[in-house]
């Protein structure tokens, strides 16, 4: 149980120094974004209006597969529910990140009418877990942009059964959802689909 503790505390340092990390490049501009690890049932998970650049563990809320706050300190993000369905829908994934890139922005804006963004060909495509080619076909779906919440939530979870194999889920003109089995490997695929959503969208629009 304490080594158990001890990995979870680790998890949740990983998860604050991620968004910290995020910030100094740009993916989480003024208090956009949010970040959450999963141990077992219980979710630590950034709340609304807070500054991802000075994150610390103290920050971070506790709630439950429900989205009921168990724990912590300010209010739960409107986005949480997109977190616990992501959990759901990946019964793998221990970890979630979100975030707001010029590139995943314009992409998601670009190929909304096509329902998804599909990279092929790219030796960094190995970066997500599973990849072993440079042959494979990454298909990203997109989801339409929504205030509502619960209706959005709901989208979010159709997209991801129809797109079982995708790494990561973009909203449209919003924000890319990555996530992984730990801290690490969501960070990890983070970086391999923004690098390949600032290539293609450079090769698109002519920005080389």
């Amino acid at each position: 149980m304490v080594e158990e503790a001890h990995l979870e505390v680790q998890e949740i340092e990983q998860l604050c120094a991620t968004a910290r990390a995020c910030y100094a490049r740009g993916w989480v501009p003024a208090t956009s974004g949010n970040f959450s690890v999963r141990w077992g049932s219980r979710i630590s998970i950034t709340p609304t209006g807070l500054d991802k650049g000075t994150l610390v563990q103290q920050d971070l809320l506790e709630i439950d597969m429900n989205g009921s706050v168990l724990g912590g300190h300010g209010r739960p993000s409107a986005e949480t529910s997109l977190h616990t369905v992501i959990y759901r829908e990946r019964p793998e994934a221990r970890a979630i990140v979100h975030v707001h890139t010029i590139w995943n922005t314009l992409l998601s804006g670009r190929f909304a009418g096509e329902g998804s963004v599909c990279i092929s060909g790219y030796e960094l495509l190995k970066g997500l877990a599973g990849v072993t080619t440079h042959e494979h076909t990454e298909c990203v779906p997109i989801v339409a942009n929504s205030q509502e919440y619960d209706a959005l939530a709901e989208d979010l979870g159709e997209a991801l059964r129809e797109h079982p194999d995708a790494h990561g889920v973009l909203l449209s003109r919003h924000g890319l959802y990555t996530w992984g089995e730990s801290v690490a490997e969501a960070r990890r695929h983070l970086e391999a689909l923004e690098f390949l959503f600032e290539v293609e969208g450079r090769r698109i629009f002519g920005q080389y």
